[in-house]
């Protein structure tokens, strides 16, 4: 681990591989899991505005699960999180014709309808950041269905913190992630 700012950052994001395969996961870690995906409070009111946009994108029972449930819901620790479907998929994927998981915001966003890409926590996947008062852990997070990612990441030499560099940017701002590349420069000599 080691500071930036007012960071704590795992050596992980440098030393560890990752490219998404989407190909071989089919968008698994959409689907996957018992959670929705982790939201800041500000992007709560961003779903609020763009909901209806959005709406023409999803699937019938991501609107069903939404309409039940709430554009967005909180856990038992407080925190926002996207509604699943049946305990399961984000409320807000959608699927390719190969079967493929997709996110509904993204697609929106990809044809120009909206101007958020997605939560960050999203952009930011393996990359898991918890925040506390005084500062903020950034963390890998390896999961099993990524396995094809990270194969692929060491092949094509992609460490992680280059593979989630635009999201990176957007939650810490350029001048960080200038600074975590210095650390990087310096660490893997």
């Amino acid at each position: 681990m080691f500071q930036l700012g007012k960071t704590i950052v795992s050596e992980d994001i440098i030393k560890k591989d990752f490219l998404c395969n989407l190909s071989a996961c089919k968008g698994a870690c959409c689907v996957d899991g018992d959670a929705g995906a982790p939201l800041e409070e500000a992007e709560t009111k961003i779903l609020k505005d763009i909901y209806p946009i959005i709406k023409t994108y999803l699937r019938k029972e991501g609107i069903k699960a939404i309409e039940e449930q709430g554009i967005f819901t909180t856990n038992d620790e407080g925190e926002f999180e996207t509604p699943l479907i049946n305990g399961a998929d984000c409320a807000y994927v959608i699927f390719d014709e190969h079967k493929t998981a997709l996110c509904a915001i993204e697609e929106a966003y990809n044809q120009g309808d909206i101007k958020w890409k997605k939560p960050v926590s999203c952009h930011l996947y393996p990359v898991r950041v918890k925040d506390y008062s005084e500062f903020s852990a950034v963390n890998y997070h390896h999961w099993y269905i990524c396995d094809d990612a990270c194969a692929l990441g060491k092949e094509l030499q992609v460490p992680v913190y280059k593979f989630v560099k635009e999201a990176l940017i957007r939650k810490f701002g350029e001048d960080w992630y200038m600074e975590l590349e210095k650390v990087a420069d310096k660490m893997l000599k």
